[in-house]
C-alpha cells in the first residue's frame, strides 16, 4: 500500500488520526486473564502484554502468527567528522550480509518465527552532513518515510524494526537532545566502540548540529539531524498503528526515531512497548522521556533490531499463556471464591 502522505505537515496529520485500541477486545482479554488457572497477577508483567496486544489486534484470546522484521540501512554524511569507529563502507558490507542471512537479526527472526526484510535507503547518497546542512530535504526526509510506510505487511500481526547505517548513534544523540533537551554530553555514547577522543567528537558534533538549525519541532529535528533509515522505521511504527499492528521497539536509535512520533502527537506509541534497555547509556533516559519500560536488559548494543526481535519471544509467552491457559470452569479447579 503506497503511503497516504506528500508532505511532512500531511505525515503530521496522519498520526492524529491514527486508530486506537479495540475497548471491547481489552474488556474480552481481562475477563479471560481473571478467569484463567493462576493467582490473580502471578504472571507480572506478562498479563498486561497480554491485555494490551488483545487490544490492539481486536481480539480477546489472540495469537502471534505473522511477526515482521524489517531492517532499514542507511548512510550519514556526518561520517566525515570521525564520529565513528567504522568507515561508512561498512553499511553496505553488512546489507549484503543480512541479504545472505549470516547477521544475528536473521538467527532471531528465524528462532521467534518471523519474517525479515531488508530496505537500503540511497546508500550511495548519504544525507548531509548536519553540521553543515539539513541531514535530509523535505522531499528526501518524506520519500523514506514512505518507504518505511509500505514496507509494513498489513497481514503482519507484529512489527519490529531494526537499523544499519555508520553514524546513526550521532544522529539518534542529536534528536534525543532536540527532543528531550540536556546536553550533547548527555546523550552521545560509545555507539561502535569510539574512544574518548571519538566520544568528545560525536559531543562537539551534536552540540553543533543542535545549534545550526532550529529543530523546537519534531519532524524537523528528524529531517534536520536524522537519517534516512530513522525516517523509515517512524514512518513503519506509524503504519503499523493505521492496521492496528503491535511494534516491539528495538535499541537507541529504533527509540529516537519512535520518539519523534510521540513528541509530534501525544499517544503515537500506544501501539508499542520497549523491546530492550540497550547498554548505549542515554537509552534509558530516551525510553523515559516516551513513558516506557523495557521487557529485558541485556546488554545489547548492536542494533539491527536484535533486543527487540529477541523480545518476541517474551511477547509470543505472553500470548501462549493468555490465549491457551484453561479458565478455572473448563479445568474443573477452584477459584478460590
Amino acid at each position: 500500500m503506497s503511503a497516504p502522505f506528500e508532505t511532512i505537515n500531511a505525515f503530521r496529520d496522519l498520526l492524529k488520526e491514527g486508530a486506537g485500541p479495540d475497548e471491547a477486545a481489552k474488556l474480552g482479554a481481562e475477563a479471560r486473564n481473571g478467569q484463567l488457572t493462576k493467582p490473580p497477577g502471578a504472571l507480572g508483567r506478562l498479563e498486561d502484554l497480554a491485555i494490551w496486544y488483545a487490544s490492539w489486534r481486536g481480539d480477546a484470546r489472540p495469537e502471534i502468527k505473522a511477526p515482521q522484521v524489517i531492517v532499514f540501512a542507511g548512510n550519514h554524511g556526518v561520517t566525515a567528522q570521525g564520529v565513528s569507529a567504522f568507515p561508512a563502507e561498512v553499511t553496505v558490507q553488512m546489507v549484503a550480509n543480512f541479504e545472505h542471512g549470516g547477521a544475528a537479526i536473521n538467527q532471531l527472526s528465524r528462532a521467534f518465527g518471523a519474517s525479515m526484510d531488508v530496505h537500503a535507503l540511497e546508500l550511495d547518497r548519504p544525507t548531509a552532513d548536519f553540521t553543515q546542512d539539513s541531514a535530509m530535504s523535505e522531499a528526501d526526509c518524506v520519500a523514506a518515510l514512505g518507504l518505511g510506510w509500505e514496507a509494513v505487511d498489513p497481514e503482519a500481526d507484529l512489527l519490529v524494526v531494526g537499523e544499519m547505517g555508520i553514524g546513526n548513534t550521532t544522529s539518534a544523540a542529536a534528536i534525543g537532545a532536540a527532543l528531550f533537551g540536556g546536553a550533547a554530553e548527555d546523550w552521545v555514547g560509545r555507539g561502535t566502540g569510539v574512544d574518548d577522543a571519538g566520544l568528545a567528537i560525536k559531543a562537539r558534533v551534536v552540540a553543533e548540529g543542535l545549534a545550526a538549525h532550529d529543530v523546537t519541532d519534531p519532524l524537523e529535528a528528524l529531517r534536520c539531524l536524522g537519517g534516512r533509515e530513522l525516517a523509515a522505521m517512524a514512518g513503519a511504527i506509524a503504519a503499523a498503528r493505521s492496521y492496528r499492528i503491535p511494534v516491539i521497539l528495538d535499541g537507541f536509535i529504533c527509540t529516537a526515531a519512535a520518539s519523534v512520533l510521540e513528541k509530534a502527537h501525544a499517544g503515537a506509541l500506544d501501539h508499542t512497548v520497549a523491546g530492550h534497555l540497550s547498554a548505549e547509556g542515554a537509552h534509558a533516559r530516551m525510553l523515559s522521556g516516551i513513558g516506557k519500560e523495557p521487557l529485558l536488559s541485556l546488554g545489547l548494543r548492536l542494533g539491527e533490531g536484535s533486543g527487540a526481535a529477541l523480545a518476541i519471544g517474551v511477547l509470543k509467552g505472553a500470548i501462549a499463556c493468555h490465549s491457551g491457559m484453561a479458565t478455572f470452569a473448563e479445568a474443573g479447579v477452584a477459584d478460590g471464591e
